[in-house]
């Protein structure tokens, strides 16, 4: 970075808060009180996420004769739901192309799945009036290099073959009518298959959807083991116990209690930025006057946002895997990333020199080999999980919610008939070699961001494994 740059992303900086711009709002609710003594209950949800929340409320709407607890370790939304950039994606395959070379025969369904579950999220966001910013403006990525725009039209053929419609393909001068960077190339905007909201009201929302439906949640309680206990399980917590027919695993990123499982995901540390809300001429220096979700095609990508008041959130591009998958609050604020963020910042938006930082702020991610969510049963189907959503988990959720509660039904469903839900990703290595291989993998992307998309030998053999490291 030149000696200029640094000294403008740094100044950029000087101000932003160490937290998530999402969670530090004054409509963030007080904890709920800790679970006590002794508790039964027919379904048990642990993990007070997207992934816990939908998995509450869904059973609810399914059964509401049905008896729910949910617990949560800290508070809900606290973790991955109250951090990340607010893409709602329909897609339940990270992205049309991992799914084509994933699941070809089952992608049309998948589609069709991923449509659905996003219509639902709306749906829900509107019988419930839960007001967490929804605005279904679509997503463009964007190109920058050219082998980025020859890989876009590409995907865009792809998407013809396969009757998808609503995807446009955007030429430099069209795209730039929309955002205006001297950057961008050209794009590809989906035009329904993404909305933006505002991540933590929406798990606040689903919070309160909860209760009124008659959930009874218990924040700051965190599930130590996972035990038989006659027909059902029992979960000990820091001050008492809960019993339950059945238990839902939400946990995602934190260590399953289900052990087999943890070896199929690791954590990814992914970090943003949010300025400023811009004033209306910096705002019409950019355009952006269609409020679509952006981002770039590059391996090591960015994504960014308007908020509802107008600022802008730029985050991405470094994905941290620390040794031994260790999960730390110090994590969350990384100044290499942030200086390196601001930097590409102004580079995309010179126009908006000047601009500052309000809040900076990291936290970790579930990733997979395959960086899709699998699923599963454990304990004689009594306990079922789902995990390694990646970085589409805001819309994914829910659809892993159903699969779960289909899962401890016993139903076979159009969703547990997917081959995408009968499978697992290949799981990790043990360290050192989880490591290693992780490193090499991100060291060879960024090569292939700078050499024209060639992707290398390692990275040619692992897409035949398939495997893969993503964010």
């Amino acid at each position: 970075m030149a000696p200029a740059a640094m000294r403008t992303a740094a100044q950029s900086l000087s101000g932003a808060e160490p937290v998530s711009y999402w969670l530090d709002d004054p409509a963030r609710p007080d904890p709920l009180p800790a679970l006590t003594g002794d508790e039964h209950t027919d379904l048990l949800v642990i993990g007070g996420g997207y992934s816990g929340l939908w998995t509450a409320l869904v059973a609810k709407e399914r059964d509401p004769g049905r008896d729910v607890v949910l617990i949560e370790g800290h508070e809900v939304g606290w973790a991955a739901s109250g951090r990340n950039g607010g893409f709602c994606a329909a897609s339940l395959t990270h992205g049309l192309a991992n799914g084509v070379q994933r699941w070809p025969g089952e992608i049309a369904k998948l589609e069709e799945l991923g449509e659905r579950n996003l219509d639902a999220i709306e749906e829900a966001v509107a019988r419930y009036e839960i007001d967490c910013e929804f605005e279904r403006t679509g997503e463009i990525d964007v190109a920058t290099e050219r082998h980025q725009l020859e890989e876009l039209r590409e995907r865009h053929r792809e998407i013809q073959r396969l009757g998808i419609t609503g995807v446009d393909f955007l030429d430099r001068d069209t795209l730039r009518a929309e955002v205006d960077s001297p950057t961008f190339l050209g794009g590809l905007w989906d035009r329904r298959g993404v909305a933006m909201l505002h991540p933590a009201k929406l798990a606040w929302g689903l919070k309160r959807a909860c209760l009124e439906l008659g959930v009874r949640i218990h924040e700051r309680t965190r599930g130590l083991d996972l035990v038989r206990r006659g027909p059902g399980m029992a979960v000990r917590t820091p001050y008492g116990r809960l019993f339950a027919r059945r238990v839902a695993l939400g946990t995602n990123i934190f260590p399953s209690l289900v052990r087999r499982v943890r070896p199929y995901t690791v954590p990814v540390y992914d970090y943003a930025l949010m300025t400023e809300p811009l004033t209306s001429g910096q705002l019409e220096s950019i355009g952006w006057k269609g409020r679509q979700g952006l981002g770039d095609s590059a391996n090591r990508f960015h994504y960014f946002r308007l908020s509802a008041d107008n600022r802008i959130l730029w985050g991405g591009y470094d994905a941290i895997y620390p040794y031994g998958g260790k999960l730390s609050a110090d994590l969350d604020q990384r100044p290499k990333t942030f200086l390196t963020l601001a930097e590409q910042f102004f580079r995309c938006f010179p126009q908006l020199s000047g601009v500052r930082f309000s809040h900076a702020w990291g936290g970790a991610i579930d990733t997979c080999s395959r960086f899709t969510a699998f699923f599963g049963t454990a304990h004689r189907g009594r306990v079922a999980y789902a995990a390694g959503f990646t970085g589409l988990g805001v819309g994914s959720t829910r659809f892993g919610a159903e699969v779960m509660l289909d899962l401890l039904a016993g139903e076979e469903s159009e969703r547990t008939r997917l081959e995408m839900v009968r499978s697992k990703p290949v799981p990790f290595p043990p360290e050192p070699f989880a490591w290693a291989g992780i490193e090499i993998t991100k060291r060879s992307l960024a090569r292939t961001d700078t050499n024209g998309g060639r992707r290398d030998l390692w990275l040619r053999t692992m897409d035949r494994l398939g495997l893969g490291f993503d964010s």
